[in-house]
């Protein structure tokens, strides 16, 4: 099958978190398994721009990749050679996938492909949620999506990663036809020895964002009876880490708190190893890769209601799930997870082999072929 992912940006771009190596691990895969895969995408790299030739398809891989100069260094990621591109191209494709949703870029390539009449798969990576489409420039996005969006996202068909952010997806439109399929994940390849600490030691591994809400984590944790040390690995924007640090200081929490840096390889699996709970009390995720890489080094997780993966922990039972509406219940949780010494050590036992089975590179790819056969 000749596939083109269409998507902001790729690889190297690692500033822009879990997309890019969900989204370059598929492609890889699917290459593997004997299909051409095409990706379109720009030079993007935060504010500035990656070292790569514009000028013809780069291998990465395995993967033909092509990255087009943009106009804008912003989010908006406006690339007309991309879109010229597209133009041109899209027919020669049996499936375009799309990635990604509200920047400018993504927008004109789904308007040029229902011109074309050429109907995606549309991965959203959750920015169609509701958290997503009513904060930070709601007023601009609900605009767009009454102008035009609507209309773009009715000649689709959606593929989500979990069964929350299908539901949240078909308030938008009742009538979409696709399917729920996990992410690929890069699982350590080696196996972590786990060793419980003296101190109840709680990890945090993601970008230090309100959306993660490490605040409610603090204020909850700053009313345990329990001995605890939270680690925090990761890195965000200075004025907002400088908050959190001050709400450290102001629950008398500050010495409890370490503030790991960004983690990255191997340093990320061994820091997540190194805990004896992974807790993320985010207010929106629609997937989480991090949840899968603590359970595979096997660490157990205390997650929110509101990250997609609640259903799948809660179904394979391995870990705690948790409201965000009161401090109350957080810590409750967090006392219910650090009494269940037991219940923790058979998550240990049991996590690596329920991962590794149900996270397959393999057997996911072709899940998305499967798809693909579908929507041709």
């Amino acid at each position: 099958m000749n596939i083109l992912f269409i998507v902001p940006s790729y690889k190297p771009a690692y500033i822009y978190g879990g997309p890019i190596v969900s989204v370059s691990k598929l492609a890889e895969q699917l290459a593997q398994l004997g299909h051409q895969v095409t990706v379109y995408t720009t030079t993007a790299n935060g504010e500035k721009e990656l070292d790569i030739s514009s000028d013809a398809a780069v291998m990465v891989n395995g993967v033909a990749v092509r990255y087009f100069k943009r106009i804008t260094k912003d989010h908006t990621h406006v690339s007309p050679a991309l879109w010229k591109a597209i133009w041109s191209d899209a027919k020669k494709y049996d499936v375009v996938h799309i990635h990604s949703w509200w920047s400018f870029l993504v927008l004109g390539a789904s308007m040029i492909l229902k011109m074309k009449n050429i109907k995606p798969v549309l991965s959203p990576r959750g920015m169609l949620c509701e958290y997503v489409f009513t904060s930070r420039n709601s007023g601009k996005k609900q605009l767009l999506h009454k102008l035009i969006g609507k209309r773009l996202l009715a000649n689709t068909y959606l593929h989500v990663t979990s069964e929350m952010e299908w539901q949240e997806c078909l308030r938008l439109n009742t009538d979409w036809q696709g399917d729920t399929i996990f992410n690929l994940v890069d699982l350590p390849k080696n196996e972590y020895q786990k060793r419980e600490n003296d101190i109840f030691t709680i990890s945090f591994l993601s970008r230090v964002d309100p959306k993660k809400g490490l605040d409610i984590l603090m204020r909850a944790l700053a009313t345990v009876k329990f001995p605890y040390r939270l680690c925090i690995g990761g890195s965000g924007d200075e004025a907002y880490m400088a908050q959190l640090k001050q709400l450290a200081s102001d629950l008398r929490i500050q010495e409890k708190v370490e503030w790991a840096g960004w983690k990255s390889g191997e340093d990320k699996f061994h820091f997540l190893a190194e805990a004896d709970l992974f807790a993320l009390t985010s207010h929106n995720e629609n997937f989480a890769m991090v949840v899968i890489e603590s359970l595979c080094v096997g660490t157990p997780v205390l997650i929110s209601n509101n990250v997609g993966l609640y259903q799948y922990v809660r179904e394979r039972e391995l870990g705690w799930i948790t409201g965000i509406d009161r401090i109350e219940e957080i810590a409750e949780n967090l006392t219910l997870a650090y009494n269940s010494r037991e219940e923790r050590r058979r998550i240990t036992k049991e996590a690596r082999g329920i991962i590794n089975h149900d996270f397959n590179d393999s057997k996911l790819a072709q899940d998305y072929i499967e798809l693909y056969e579908h929507c041709k």
